[in-house]
């Protein structure tokens, strides 16, 4: 087996995945690792600048530097100066290649692939040597070592902010990477247009009884807010089937409860038929938004 197995570099705010090692190994305990290696890269920004993850036969090397975390999978055996110089090494490989603002502007997983061949080089280059490979040594990274010791970390120990235990993610909405929904069905797309139709039938009654409020002493001045409170529900309501939020249900019962309040005191302006269009349309778009679930992603990203 090779000294240094796995290899990942990731954008330290959100841990976006850049660049990795393509390896042939498919041991239980590397594919563990390899799995926690990426949901720790989520949350290395409240770790320390460098760490030690330990294991039983792998240990997870962890180093960053100006927004972009590198990280590596090694043998136990691998000492930590040699985990840290090849890391360094990698550093100075992917900052004479990127700049500050090519890692800034990636807004998809593995967007610098042509870096993975130097890392398949740089690792060669370790697992065949066990040393360095550019200007650093060991004797400067050892020195640096002793200073200012790598934290030493199990996974149990680790609180991510993300919700990490032991290798599993845990999604929520205040994650760096966009969660996304699975796509929309063709009833949602019904759902959808018919509650854009109930909310521009809401604006414009709405808005047509303003006139006649002001005429009238305000008289139907509450008629007029419930209209426009049902349009904003049923704008919301899109807004909720469309996009990924926390409290999903919640929200979407709130506003299928206004709705049907909004619509019950407009009785009288809206016959029975009327009423009962709009409810069921606001209970279909209800139910759809509480069953459109997040996309499953591999945390594996065909690396």
């Amino acid at each position: 087996m090779s000294l240094i197995v796995f290899v990942l570099v990731a954008r330290l705010r959100d841990g976006l995945p850049l660049s990795a090692s393509t390896d042939f190994q498919h041991s239980r305990e590397l594919q563990e690792r390899k799995q926690q290696i990426r949901t720790i890269s989520k949350s290395l920004s409240s770790l320390p600048e460098r760490g030690i993850i330990t294991g039983h036969e792998l240990y997870i090397y962890f180093f960053t530097s100006d927004d972009v975390a590198y990280l590596s999978v090694c043998l136990c055996s691998v000492s930590a100066a040699v985990a840290f110089s090849f890391l360094e090494d990698l550093r100075w490989q992917f900052t004479s290649t990127f700049d500050g603002l090519a890692v800034a502007q990636a807004c998809r997983p593995y967007p610098f692939l042509d870096f993975d061949g130097v890392i398949q080089k740089l690792q060669q280059h370790y697992n065949q040597s066990g040393g360095p490979a550019l200007g650093v040594t060991l004797t400067t990274v050892q020195e640096e070592l002793s200073l200012s010791p790598p934290h030493v970390l199990t996974m149990d120990g680790i609180q991510l902010g993300n919700g990490v235990a032991n290798g599993h993610a845990e999604q929520t909405a205040s994650s760096g990477q966009t969660q996304r929904l699975e796509p929309v069905s063709a009833p949602g797309i019904l759902s959808l247009t018919l509650n854009i139709m109930c909310a521009a039938l809401n604006l414009i009654r709405g808005i047509h009884l303003i006139e006649y409020t002001f005429k009238d002493d305000f008289d139907g001045l509450w008629n007029v807010v419930a209209f426009l409170v049902a349009f904003v529900c049923c704008v919301c309501q899109c807004q909720l089937y469309l996009f990924h939020s926390s409290r999903k249900k919640i929200k979407s019962l709130t506003l299928l409860t206004v709705i049907v309040l909004c619509n019950g005191f407009l009785f009288g302006l809206r016959n029975i038929l009327q009423l009962a269009f709009h409810m069921s349309v606001a209970f279909i778009s209800t139910l759809l938004i509480l069953n459109r679930k997040l996309q499953d992603r591999s945390l594996d990203c065909a690396v």
